[in-house]
């Protein structure tokens, strides 16, 4: 399968290409040509399988410049089901059911109790392969800037694989005090942690820019180094991501509470636009889908564009309890507008020159009916976040994190409205013990610790088991605590790649 650019004047290049370069030279990024049709039947026949050999068959339809050997191989290896180095889970994505007609699909039982697991623990594989199929010989250093999740997980996921470098950079004050630690505590001699003086657009913003520096880049070439990425601009994370929603519609299949061919609403908790894309990706595929439901908190931008047509950055930026979707300008919305276009790379450039320039830009009618064919959207208010948490602790005795909340929350919002009763399942994020201090204000419960310490505190008062990744970090202490200006970004990086 050949990959092209979403601004369309790059050249068409294999998987492995657009793993190991990650941004097209346009400035776009990858997409794949065509969709696979995966048919009922075979959905049918993948029940039966582990998530293992359900994730090389779905990557196998993108990545035919890989061996089937291979993809069984790098999937064996990064969902075991290991408390200590793996997943905690022997479903690695299980499902749990609550009330009626409601599942929460948990995708946080692995290393950093974060859903970026799922793709970042086969990431690694699949980037170090691609670079030996296109016969790169640099070494390559891989940016990332994470509004929490990502960073921890591509650290966990790279750290101390020969041929790379890995420098995450995080907003000061923009993460939970678990996400930091997580991070900035991480070990190996090939990683670097770094806080950045705003939020997660301006890091964000601050690594593109690295990226599109083409003086920067002849620079690195001389010093055999060049750049990639593993956040989910990159289609070595995304492509992964497809995988558990086929398989959560598998396991739904196999405990018999939807029939084959039933469709299924997904409400994904959604900042940078990835997760939800990836479902996208699985309903072009042939997934049986009725609604994806997009769920913002109150940096509501990719809400009031799926309801309205418009793209408007234009707006307070708020830290929020679910500081993993506190994003404004939502990356991988490129890939969606680029497919809703009918693949025209002239339309998505003029989006995002716009988006640059004046701050939003607006989609034509042909657009926003594809957009409503296959989205709904809502938001949920702090408020409301905690009182969620609260609710569902109390009723089912379940304690879900703060990003869920806002799923759930915005999942039952939509059902009131619409009268919809087609089977859900609300996309899990992360574990609650990564966000301690809100789940214990959230459920009433007093206080006194600060910090890491709050992991034992949550346990205590709820009597739910710690994930043991999180156990250790009471005796982790920091080995990163360099903050810079975006201005700072470039430098902070080349003395990292020189050894500084």
């Amino acid at each position: 399968m050949q990959y092209q650019s979403t601004r369309g004047k790059s050249n068409r290049v294999t998987s492995a290409e657009a793993i190991a370069h990650g941004l097209a030279k346009d400035g776009g990024l990858f997409v794949p040509e065509s969709f696979p049709f995966v048919s009922i039947e075979t959905i049918s026949r993948l029940v039966s399988e582990p998530y293992d050999k359900r994730a090389a068959y779905i990557l196998s339809l993108f990545m035919d410049d890989y061996s089937s050997e291979e993809l069984g191989r790098y999937t064996s290896e990064a969902y075991n089901a290991d408390s200590v180095s793996g997943f905690s889970s022997i479903d690695i994505a299980p499902i749990y059911k609550i009330g009626n007609k409601t599942h929460f699909l948990e995708l946080w039982h692995g290393p950093t109790c974060a859903f970026k697991d799922m793709a970042l623990q086969i990431m690694p594989n699949l980037l170090t392969a691609s670079l030996r199929k296109i016969g790169e010989k640099r070494d390559v250093c891989i940016l990332v800037a994470t509004s929490g999740d990502t960073g921890k997980a591509a650290l966990e996921g790279f750290s101390d694989v020969p041929g790379t470098k890995i420098m995450v950079f995080y907003p000061r004050d923009g993460v939970s005090d678990v996400q930091q630690l997580q991070m900035t505590s991480q070990g190996g001699d090939n990683v670097n942690v770094v806080a950045v003086y705003g939020n997660f657009d301006d890091a964000q913003t601050g690594v593109k820019a690295i990226f599109s520096n083409e003086e920067l880049r002849i620079r690195l070439d001389k010093e055999g180094v060049f750049l990639s990425s593993a956040n989910s601009i990159n289609w070595g994370r995304l492509v992964p991501q497809i995988v558990y929603y086929f398989s959560a519609y598998c396991d739904l299949l196999k405990s018999n509470e939807i029939r084959p061919g039933e469709k299924v609403n997904f409400c994904v908790p959604t900042g940078n636009f990835g997760n939800i894309l990836a479902a996208y990706y699985a309903e072009r595929m042939g997934l049986p889908v009725n609604k994806l439901i997009c769920a913002s908190n109150r940096n509501d931008v990719l809400t009031q564009f799926i309801s309205t047509g418009v793209y408007d950055k234009n707006r307070p930026f708020y830290t929020t309890v679910s500081p993993s979707m506190d994003i404004l300008v939502s990356s991988n919305l490129e890939r969606l507008l680029f497919e809703l276009s009918g693949k025209d790379g002239c339309a998505v450039t003029s989006y995002m020159s716009a988006l640059l320039s004046a701050g939003f830009y607006s989609v034509p009618g042909i657009v926003r009916n594809e957009l409503e064919r296959v989205f709904a959207s809502g938001d949920c208010s702090e408020e409301d976040t905690l009182k969620t948490i609260r609710d569902t602790y109390n009723l089912h005795n379940y304690l879900i994190d703060t990003h869920t909340a806002v799923a759930y929350k915005v999942l039952k919002e939509y059902k009131e409205k619409t009268k919809d009763d087609t089977t859900s399942i609300v996309v899990s994020t992360a574990s609650p013990f990564k966000f301690c201090e809100a789940v214990l204000e959230a459920i009433k419960q007093p206080y006194t610790e600060s910090g890491v310490l709050l992991i034992d505190a949550l346990s205590e008062a709820t009597g739910c088991a710690v994930p043991d990744p999180l156990l250790e970090l009471k005796i982790k202490t920091p080995r990163f605590n360099e903050t810079v200006e975006i201005s700072g970004m470039k430098a902070a990086v080349l003395d990292f790649i020189r050894g500084r």
